[in-house]
C-alpha cells in the first residue's frame, strides 16, 4: 500500500486538482469536505499527512490542526495548510496550532509534491 494523505478543502474543483496531482505522485487520497468531515474519516484509517485548506464551514483548518495535535492517535501527522491567506499573523495562528507547513494557492502540482515529499517518505 502507498502512502496516503488526507485533502481537506471545501472546494470540489481544488480537492480534484490536489487529488489529481497526489495520484499522480503514487499517494493515496482520501478526501473531506472540511475540519469535522476530517475528523469523522480519520477514525480508524492511518493517514501519513493531511493537507487542509484554512477557511472551512464547520471547522477550520486551524482547529482541525489543534484537534489533531490533541489526540494521541493524530499528534505526530505532518499537517500542511494550503490556503489563499499569506499574511504573517494567519501564519503564526497556524505555527501555533501545530501546522508542519503552509502552502499558498494559487500553487503548482510540482510545488505541492516537493512539500509533501519532506514529510512523506
Amino acid at each position: 500500500m502507498g502512502r496516503s494523505i488526507l485533502i481537506v478543502d471545501d472546494s470540489a474543483s481544488m480537492r480534484q486538482l490536489v487529488t489529481f496531482a497526489l495520484k499522480n505522485a503514487g499517494y493515496e487520497v482520501i478526501a473531506a469536505v472540511d475540519g469535522k468531515d476530517a475528523l469523522g474519516k480519520l477514525k480508524g484509517t492511518k493517514v501519513d499527512m493531511v493537507v487542509t485548506d484554512l477557511n472551512m464551514p464547520n471547522m477550520d483548518g486551524i482547529e482541525l490542526t489543534r484537534q489533531l495535535r490533541s489526540s494521541p492517535a493524530s499528534k505526530f501527522i505532518p499537517v500542511v495548510l494550503l490556503t489563499t491567506e499569506s499574511q504573517d499573523a494567519k501564519k503564526q495562528e497556524g505555527r501555533a496550532a501545530g501546522a508542519s507547513g503552509w502552502i499558498v494557492k494559487p500553487f503548482n502540482p510540482e510545488q505541492l509534491i516537493s512539500v509533501i515529499k519532506k514529510f512523506v517518505k
